[in-house]
């Protein structure tokens, strides 16, 4: 689906985009959608998230799981992007005993780096298994100070230099946050502009007009364990 309505996607998206910035903070609501059959299996999300966010070993914001469908010898894998689910009744904000995890007034779930003490409560509260721990590894192993390893990753559009094991984020859960420190300068997520499927859309589901609002109104659409009541704000359409 390169093309909605016979104009580019993502130029579509830009365009909701500047138009919900113009709206106060409180009256946006960010949300995802993931189109399965769109969805090629390249991890190009994956990569780009990683790129941008320069995520150590072993944290993957937005991971794709792959699950094989059919039988032998009819078989065929299925793609299923992982990012967190920004969930409107999240679990893993109670939990935390020092609120550095919290639910800001646009629906955004975030960490609060420099609050964490990485008691990994709400590693284990989320049954989207979507939060890691920064454990202090690098893939450059003992040459790591020289590299792009400890620059700024710019999260939160902040400051976080993985300096050493008690320095943020280091020490800290850490997770997908629908790069809003892009999102707040009129840029797309990463992961949306990377898919080479054009299977992700985002944008604010508070405006009608946008297309991810008319993508999610359609009736092929599912949440991953809305059984669960945690209102997930990451649509699939299958």
């Amino acid at each position: 689906m390169e093309q909605f309505d016979g104009k580019d996607i993502l130029e579509i998206m830009r365009e909701d985009l500047q138009r919900a910035l113009k709206k106060p903070r409180h009256e946006r609501r960010w949300a995802m959608a993931i189109d399965m059959k769109q969805c090629i299996g390249c991890h190009a999300c994956t990569t780009g998230c990683m790129s941008e966010n320069l995520t150590p070993p072993e944290i993957h914001y937005r991971p794709v799981k792959e699950e094989e469908t059919g039988e032998y010898p009819n078989t065929g894998l299925k793609f299923i992007p992982r990012p967190c689910m920004q969930c409107d009744a999240p679990t893993c904000t109670p939990v935390c005993p020092v609120t550095a995890t919290y639910k800001r007034d646009d629906g955004l779930v975030v960490i609060d780096y420099k609050k964490c003490i990485g008691c990994r409560y709400c590693i284990v509260a989320c049954p989207y298994g979507a939060r890691s721990a920064d454990a202090g590894h690098y893939f450059t192993g003992d040459f790591h100070k020289n590299t792009y390893e400890v620059e700024n990753s710019g999260e939160y559009g902040k400051t976080f230099r993985r300096k050493s094991h008690w320095h943020s984020p280091i020490g800290n859960a850490r997770k997908c946050h629908f790069c809003i420190h892009r999102v707040e300068k009129g840029e797309l997520t990463r992961c949306t502009t990377t898919c080479l499927g054009h299977a992700t859309f985002f944008g604010d589901i508070n405006d009608p007009k946008a297309l991810i609002t008319r993508l999610i109104s359609r009736p092929n659409v599912i949440r991953y364990k809305e059984e669960l009541g945690t209102k997930p704000m990451v649509y699939y359409i299958v």
